[in-house]
C-alpha cells in the first residue's frame, strides 16, 4: 500500500470527511454557503472548485527544525477555504483575489507565472501569487503542460488567527497551490507538494523550516506527526484517548519580522557560535570547524562521543563541560576561532545585523535548549507509544511539554511575560502541561488538558487571565472564542467538488 505521504490530496464531494458532523459540520456549511453566495456576488459565475489547508499548533520541538531536528505538531480544525475557477480563454487575462472579511480588499494582478512581487509593498494577495508562481515552476519540472496562463477568480476564507504562531500564511499558501491544481484538474503526492509550498512561501521572502507546510498538507484526524527534514517525512503519532489541547493567545502578538536582529535571527547565530566553539574543543581545527559547522546537529556525535566516555549518551554533557554559562564576548569568540565573526558571518547581512545589535552571546544557554529539546520530541513519541496505560501517558506528555516550557523560557529565553502569566493561569488550573508554542515573544500557548475538564478549564481562562484584558478593551468578549479554544488532531488539505 502507498503510504500517506505518496497519495495525492484527497477529493472529496461532501464535507463530513472532513468536517465530520454536528455543530462543526453546520459550521463548515454555512461558511461554504456564504463563500459560494459571495463568489458568485462578486464574478457572476459560482465557483469551480474549493480547496482547504489547516493551520497548526507545535506540540513540542521549538526552536529546532532550523538546526536539523525532527518536530511535533498537529493540524488544528482553524483552516482556509479557497474557491477558485479559471476564466476562460477568452475573458482577462488576471488574477483577481477577494475575501470574505471585507478588512481586505480586492487584489488584481496580471495572469503572469513570472511577475515578481514588490515586497516593499505588502499586499495580502501577494501570499497567493505566490502560490501562482510556484505552480507553474512545479508544473514545468513535472513536465506538465497546463496551457497559456489564464485569468482565475478566487475568494479566501481565513479562520486561522493572524500573528498568533499558528501559522496562517501557511495554510494560506498551501490552500492557494491545492485550489490552482485543482482548478488545472492536477495533484501530486503529498510530500511533493509540502515540499512546494514551503518554496512558494520563499517569494514572499521569509525562510520558513518547512515544518508548517508538511503538517498542512501531510495531517491526518486524530493523529500528530513527527516531521523529520531533508527529505520532508511525516510519521503518524497517535495520541491517548482522554486528553485534548487547548489553545490560547496571549494577545501579544509576535513580531518575528520586526525584532529579527535581536531575538529570532539572533538565536540562529548563537547556536551556529556554539556549535563552531564546540567542534573546535572536540578537537576539529578552527577553520575546518568554520567551514563544516553550520547547525548544532552537526557536532552532535562528538558531544555524544565526548558524553560515552563519561557513561552517558546526553550531548549536554559536552556543553556543560566546554562550553561556559557566562555570556561570550566576541573577542572572547574570536580567541577561539582564530577569525573574526564579521568575517565568519560576511556572506549573510542578517546575520551580520546580529552582531551589530548584540553585545555579548549565550552559546551554553542556547545549546544546552537545542539538544534537549531535540531529545524531548523523541521521548514524546516514545511516551505514546509505550504500553504505559493513557492516563500515564498524558502525564509524562504534560511533564515534557513543561520541561520544554522552562527550557523556552530560561534557557533560550523567547517568552514574554504574558505568556509565563497564561501558561501558570493554565498550571493553576488543572493543565497537565502547558508551553509557549511557535516562534515564542508572543502568541500563543498549548495546554494538555483532560478531556472531561475542557469547558471548566476554558472558562477558568476567561476569568483568571482574559477578563481583565476584556475589561481593558484589548478584545471584546464575542471576539473571545478566536483566541481560546480546545483542538483534537485535525485532517489536513482537501479539494471539494461539489
Amino acid at each position: 500500500m502507498a503510504k500517506h505521504e505518496e497519495l495525492p490530496v484527497p477529493v472529496y464531494s461532501s464535507l463530513e470527511p472532513v468536517y465530520g458532523d454536528g455543530s462543526q459540520l453546520e459550521e463548515a456549511q454555512l461558511r461554504f454557503n456564504t463563500v459560494k453566495s459571495k463568489f458568485q456576488e462578486t464574478f457572476g459565475h459560482p465557483p469551480d472548485v474549493y480547496a482547504r489547508s489547516p493551520g497548526r499548533v507545535n506540540l513540542i520541538g521549538e526552536h529546532i527544525d532550523y538546526e536539523g531536528y525532527s518536530v511535533l505538531p498537529m493540524a488544528i480544525r482553524q483552516d482556509t477555504i479557497i474557491a477558485i475557477r479559471k476564466r476562460d480563454a477568452g475573458e482577462d487575462k488576471l488574477l483577481r483575489i477577494t475575501n470574505v472579511n471585507d478588512k481586505y480588499s480586492l487584489c488584481t494582478y496580471p495572469a503572469e507565472p513570472n511577475q515578481e512581487l514588490d515586497l516593499k509593498n505588502h499586499k495580502w494577495g501577494h501570499y497567493f501569487v505566490c502560490a501562482y508562481k510556484g505552480f507553474y515552476d512545479f508544473a514545468k519540472v513535472k513536465g506538465v503542460d497546463v496551457g497559456a496562463p489564464v485569468g482565475l477568480d478566487v475568494i479566501v476564507d481565513g479562520t486561522v488567527p493572524t500573528g498568533s504562531g499558528l501559522s496562517s500564511s501557511a495554510a494560506f499558501v498551501c490552500s492557494a497551490t491545492i485550489a490552482i491544481m485543482a482548478a488545472f484538474g492536477v495533484n501530486f503526492p503529498k510530500k511533493e507538494i509540502a515540499q512546494l509550498t514551503c518554496e512558494c512561501e520563499r517569494h514572499i521572502g521569509t525562510q520558513s523550516g518547512g515544518m508548517d507546510q508538511a503538517i498542512s498538507v501531510m495531517a491526518k484526524t486524530g493523529f500528530a506527526e513527527l516531521i523529520d527534514f531533508n527529505p520532508i517525512r511525516a510519521t503518524d503519532v497517535q495520541l491517548p484517548a482522554g486528553g485534548s489541547f487547548v489553545i490560547a493567545h496571549c494577545l501579544a502578538e509576535s513580531q518575528k519580522a520586526v525584532t529579527a536582529a535581536t531575538n529570532y535571527n539572533n538565536r540562529v547565530v548563537e547556536c551556529r557560535l556554539a556549535s563552531i566553539v564546540l567542534g573546535i574543543k572536540l578537537g576539529m581545527k578552527p577553520q575546518e570547524a568554520i567551514s563544516k559547522v553550520k547547525t548544532l546537529s552537526d557536532v552532535e556525535g562528538l558531544c555524544v562521543s565526548f558524553a560515552s566516555s563519561r557513561g552517558s549518551s546526553d550531548p549536554v554533557i559536552a556543553v556543560k563541560e566546554y562550553l561556559k554559562e557566562e555570556p561570550y564576548s566576541a573577542e572572547d569568540i574570536e580567541k577561539i576561532t582564530e577569525e573574526k565573526l564579521t568575517s565568519i558571518f560576511s556572506d549573510s547581512q542578517s546575520s551580520l545585523d546580529v552582531l551589530n545589535a548584540a553585545k555579548h552571546f549565550k552559546l551554553h544557554q542556547r545549546a544546552a535548549h537545542v539538544y534537549s529539546e531535540a531529545r524531548r520530541v523523541h521521548a514524546f513519541k516514545d511516551t505514546v507509544s509505550s504500553s504505559d496505560s493513557d492516563e500515564d501517558k498524558l502525564k509524562k506528555l504534560g511533564n515534557l511539554m513543561n520541561d520544554s516550557h522552562h527550557s523556552c523560557s530560561v534557557l533560550y529565553e523567547c517568552s514574554c511575560p504574558e505568556l509565563e502569566e497564561l501558561v501558570k493561569v493554565c498550571r493553576d488550573n488543572d493543565a497537565l502541561g502547558a508551553r509557549l508554542t511557535g516562534a515564542g515573544w508572543g502568541g500563543c500557548a498549548v495546554a494538555l488538558v483532560k478531556e472531561a475538564i475542557v469547558p471548566q478549564f476554558i472558562l477558568n481562562l476567561k476569568e483568571k487571565f482574559y477578563q481583565s484584558r476584556i475589561d481593558k478593551g484589548v478584545i471584546s468578549k464575542n471576539d473571545l472564542g478566536l483566541y481560546v479554544f480546545a483542538s483534537k488532531p485535525s485532517s489536513g488539505a482537501a479539494v471539494f467538488k461539489f
